[in-house]
């Protein structure tokens, strides 16, 4: 967790400098709302010498993602950048509901039309590094703090996998399912075998670890033992056959699915959901890996997993190793607001709207 916290505490750098590759279509309005371009086109014609501040937040206890981007973006399209005000905090920050996180000062005409762009950016990474954040808080209440794999590759439309990717580690999770999920923060994805793999092997688990592990002789052989609805008989080939070079085994059962270890264990079921992927399950594959001296040998989980199943798990002292988490994570779930607070320096907003000053804002250069 200590990694986390000091993102929590604010401690990580700004990364304005960094490439998001925006759509130069940006600059022709393209992306904002029709009103923002004819306002702007007003302000232009009528009040070409008001300055205005507009202030953005949102209504959760969240982690902040999305400023540096917001920041770059305005840098890259808004007209004199360089004589706007910028007050922001940074990506990381725990805030707070209604808690001012970015106000911009200038003229309207400069800026203004980028405001429902900004809001979409902060909802968007905020949501997932929040999400990530409290999973990754879950996966550590046994105790132990348990590694979370970001797995939204298919739950989103691939475009969004460098900002989510960069919002789930700005939440506490540093693997990636993807190369883009880690291009903005320097690293590459990782991952081991799909499915498909054992399926081009005929369901032959061993033949199609055995054909990994020569390819990749350097990764961590983790291998994903569900394919036949039988993990512990699965798990045990592999182990039997890798030893010491077996350092995981994924169980991904389907919701729908009920494992052959309950077939031949009807005596432990009727009072649990013995469908997917249970602690039932897991505890008896750690059992029966550990019987044989597999002790070595971690065991990850995906399938379904959120906050509240991982919390489950943690709560029962499941003996899981490491939690791949998808959809959940990708939920919108926070939306920010940007109101214009100030004109020309003095409290000029809408009923219900107020400048909020926020001494923990900084000025950005």
């Amino acid at each position: 967790m200590k990694e986390i916290e000091l993102k929590m505490q604010g401690k990580i750098k700004r990364l304005t400098n960094r490439t998001f590759k925006f759509d130069h279509r940006v600059r022709d309005g393209w992306f904002s709302a029709v009103y923002f371009l004819k306002t702007r086109d007003i302000a232009k014609e009528y009040k070409p010498d008001n300055v205005v501040t507009m202030q953005f937040f949102q209504k959760e206890n969240a982690v902040l993602c999305g400023t540096d981007e917001v920041i770059a973006l305005i840098k890259e399209f808004a007209d004199d950048p360089d004589n706007l005000d910028i007050y922001s905090l940074k990506d990381g920050d725990k805030i707070a509901p209604f808690e001012t996180v970015l106000t911009i000062t200038g003229p309207y005409q400069n800026f203004g039309y980028l405001e429902g762009i900004i809001d979409g950016i902060l909802a968007r990474r905020t949501s997932v590094a929040t999400n990530v954040y409290n999973v990754v808080k879950a996966a550590g209440i046994s105790g132990v703090q348990k590694p979370v794999i970001f797995m939204g590759d298919r739950d989103d439309h691939f475009t969004q996998q460098a900002g989510d990717g960069y919002a789930a580690y700005i939440g506490g999770s540093s693997a990636q399912a993807t190369h883009a999920m880690s291009e903005w923060w320097g690293k590459k994805g990782m991952g081991t075998m799909p499915h498909a793999l054992i399926q081009l092997f005929d369901g032959d688990i061993v033949k199609a670890s055995q054909a990994y592990h020569e390819m990749f002789p350097e990764d961590d052989l983790m291998v994903l033992v569900d394919y036949n609805n039988d993990v512990i008989t699965d798990a045990l080939r592999v182990a039997r056959e890798f030893k010491d070079k077996l350092k995981a085994v994924r169980v991904d059962t389907s919701r729908t699915m009920i494992d052959q270890y309950f077939v031949r264990h009807p005596e432990v079921l009727g009072t649990f959901d013995p469908r997917g992927v249970n602690a039932p399950l897991i505890f008896a594959l750690r059992d029966t890996l550990n019987s044989e001296g597999y002790n070595h040998v971690k065991i990850v989980v995906t399938g379904g997993f959120n906050e509240r199943r991982i919390e489950e798990f943690e709560k029962q002292n499941v003996p899981v190793d490491i939690y791949g988490v998808g959809s959940s994570l990708l939920k919108i779930n926070i939306g920010f607001t940007g109101d214009n607070v100030k004109l020309n320096g003095k409290d000029q907003a809408k009923a219900g709207r107020r400048y909020r000053p926020n001494a923990r804002l900084e000025k950005v250069e």
